[in-house]
């Protein structure tokens, strides 16, 4: 009886000793942070992403503990519209000659099931900082068969206003501020 009760402590303990945060590395080819905006006060939805983006996230399972960090080049801003996008650029809106990227940083939160269901972030655009929190609609964690590694993929949501950032243009023409953000996101484990 000592020897069983042994081994199972032996096999409790080994399994929280593997237990521990996984870092999984953001694959830019795999991930799209996109946005829908107000064009002339509700004369129609413009859409654009985000081509270009990195970043991590760490995931403690078992812990039901995390974190997110993904940085964006604004440059790479895509509305399918070269002329918009040369105005995204400009100082007009987006000013990526003095403002190159934007960051988003957050923990991840509400874990249902093991696995979380928003992130409780802080969005910086602009030298701007405010928080904003994604919700999560769907998150799995499995092995990728032609990766040959473990990847994470989530899709999540937020809504911010994009003058509390200072991405104000249009503002004077009755466009409508609210953006609606939407982040298609695989990352690879690092180890």
């Amino acid at each position: 009886m000592k020897t069983l009760t042994a081994l199972i402590a032996l096999a409790l303990g080994t399994s929280s000793a593997l237990a521990a945060p996984v870092t999984y590395e953001i694959d830019p080819s795999h991930t799209y942070p996109s946005f829908t905006a107000d064009h002339l006060g509700g004369l129609s939805k413009w859409r654009g992403k985000i081509n270009k983006n990195s970043g991590k996230i760490v995931l403690d399972a078992a812990a039901q503990t995390g974190t997110v960090t993904m940085e964006m080049d604004m440059a790479s801003i895509d509305f399918g519209h070269e002329g918009m996008n040369k105005h995204a650029r400009s100082a007009d809106i987006f000013y990526v000659e003095r403002f190159p990227t934007a960051t988003y940083t957050g923990t991840l939160t509400d874990f249902k099931d093991g696995k979380p269901t928003a992130v409780d972030g802080r969005l910086t655009m602009q030298g701007v900082t405010h928080p904003v929190k994604l919700t999560i609609d769907a998150f799995l964690c499995k092995n990728d068969p032609m990766r040959k590694k473990e990847v994470c993929g989530a899709n999540a949501t937020a809504e911010f206003k994009r003058d509390d950032f200072g991405v104000d243009f249009g503002k004077d023409f009755g466009f409508d501020m609210g953006v609606t953000l939407d982040i298609q996101v695989e990352a690879l484990r690092a180890d």
